[in-house]
């Protein structure tokens, strides 16, 4: 079978491998349609990031049932399914309290096993979940990075009737502008310092979208004036300045959750720091997508807004290939961040 294969100088072949056969008795085949390329990939890929090498990449994938273990008794060959790429060990105390984001002992498709970067993969049955029938089998490969933004709301209390401001507007963020849209936000702010992604905030549904390279953070404030009470924040970008900025802007008693990933160290000046105290900022970390019951709601409601075409997905794709284009287009990125999702579409 093809596979696209990361070896550890980073460079990105499509090399014909074994088929994977099934091991245990809830494994699952699966015939592999389309996957996506995440951030968290691009350091596996450029920064020796990888638990081992060479590795196939892949943990936002959907694709056809095509063989099941015998304890397998809920999917049917050639049912539509989408990956749910961690795997808890569901017995450790955070997994017993439905903290399974939390796990120590967890195992995840695509980075400590290979990926859906293939023409067929092999994955447990707890990794997968069935798709609707009115669902496009291609948009199950955006389910896993739409629950990202879910799960902050999740751990929230919700984003319905609340101002939500999303700092950073790649795909994570304006996946989450589009889900707080849908489930009742009473206004939705993108900040960037893209004026593109901006503008396509803007044409998504977004109420205001603010450049931050262009105003400073007590013009956004002053900004977000009508918008300042019964504040969400979800900082998405991962980086120490819009950490900074989302503290700057919060209004009174705002939620501020955390959810994209820092690779440099983050310091606050006392002033910022102040703030959190001064406004009585609730901080929320947000780690991965998933509560209980197992997988959890947020995989429930991905399913539900596109299944319902509630999310518009295809402004958001920068590219879409077989494996050589997918290859191509993974290596042009030489370790920069995506400006559009990168898809892997396998026939």
């Amino acid at each position: 079978m093809k596979s696209v294969v990361i070896h550890a100088e980073g460079n990105i072949c499509v090399e014909e491998r074994p088929e994977p056969q099934l091991k245990h008795d809830d494994d699952v085949k699966v015939r592999v349609v389309s996957s996506g390329l995440c951030g968290s990939d691009i350091p596996r890929i450029f920064a020796k990031g990888a638990h081992f090498y060479p590795i196939t990449l892949g943990h936002e994938f959907s694709g056809y049932i095509q063989e099941m273990g015998k304890s397998v008794t809920d999917l049917a060959t050639g049912d539509a399914v989408a990956c749910v790429p961690l795997l808890p060990c569901f017995d450790c105390p955070e997994c017993r309290k439905q903290y399974f984001s939390l796990c120590k002992r967890y195992q995840f498709v695509g980075s400590r096993s290979d990926g859906g970067n293939a023409e067929y993969v092999v994955v447990r049955r707890a990794n997968l979940i069935r798709l609707p029938e009115k669902m496009a089998i291609e948009d199950g490969a955006f389910i896993e990075p739409i629950t990202v933004g879910l799960h902050a709301f999740h751990l929230a209390g919700g984003c319905a009737d609340k101002n939500v401001v999303i700092v950073g507007a790649g795909t994570i963020g304006l996946l989450a502008m589009q889900c707080a849209l849908a489930l009742g936000a009473k206004s939705v702010t993108a900040i960037d310092i893209n004026p593109d992604k901006l503008a396509l905030a803007k044409s998504l549904g977004a109420t205001h979208a603010f450049n931050s390279r262009e105003l400073s953070a007590a013009q956004i404030l002053e900004n977000l004036t009508d918008n300042r009470f019964d504040q969400l924040i979800l900082e998405t970008a991962g980086a120490p300045q819009t950490v900074s900025l989302a503290i700057e802007i919060a209004g009174p008693r705002a939620q501020l959750a955390l959810v994209g990933t820092l690779h440099n160290d983050l310091t606050l000046t006392a002033t910022v720091f102040g703030q959190i105290l001064r406004k009585e900022l609730t901080i929320l970390g947000s780690w991965m997508n998933y509560s209980g019951p197992w997988p959890g709601e947020e995989w429930v409601t991905a399913t539900r807004l596109l299944t319902e075409k509630r999310l518009t997905l295809e402004p958001l794709i920068a590219h879409r290939g077989g494996p050589e284009s997918y290859a191509q287009a993974v290596q042009a990125l030489n370790g920069t961040p995506m400006q559009g999702k990168i898809l892997l579409k396998l026939d």
